[in-house]
């Protein structure tokens, strides 16, 4: 099996939060952990209608990284557009 679609397999069956956030903490680095709370936040904010410019000088990213992010909610199917569907659910 993919190690990827192993990781994914155990989180998608964990219903604790805690237990999953202390995993990602333990698996990566906080250089790592920053860069994918910032591409995170920047796909929210390109969901609330945010223009990337301001993203750019709110998260201090690259309008490259934006950009990528804005392509990835934009395919179909976009996995990245079901997962903060997902969270706006729970909020």
């Amino acid at each position: 099996m993919d190690k990827i679609k192993e990781i994914a397999l155990v989180l998608a069956r964990t219903d604790d939060e805690v237990v999953v956030a202390e995993f990602l903490k333990s698996l990566l680095t906080p250089k790592e952990l920053g860069e994918i709370s910032s591409r995170w936040e920047l796909t929210k904010m390109l969901m609330e209608g945010t223009s990337q410019r301001k993203i750019s000088e709110k998260l201090g990213l690259s309008l490259c990284k934006i950009t990528r992010g804005s392509k990835e909610l934009k395919k179909d199917p976009s996995y990245f557009r079901q997962m903060i569907d997902k969270y706006s659910e729970l909020c």
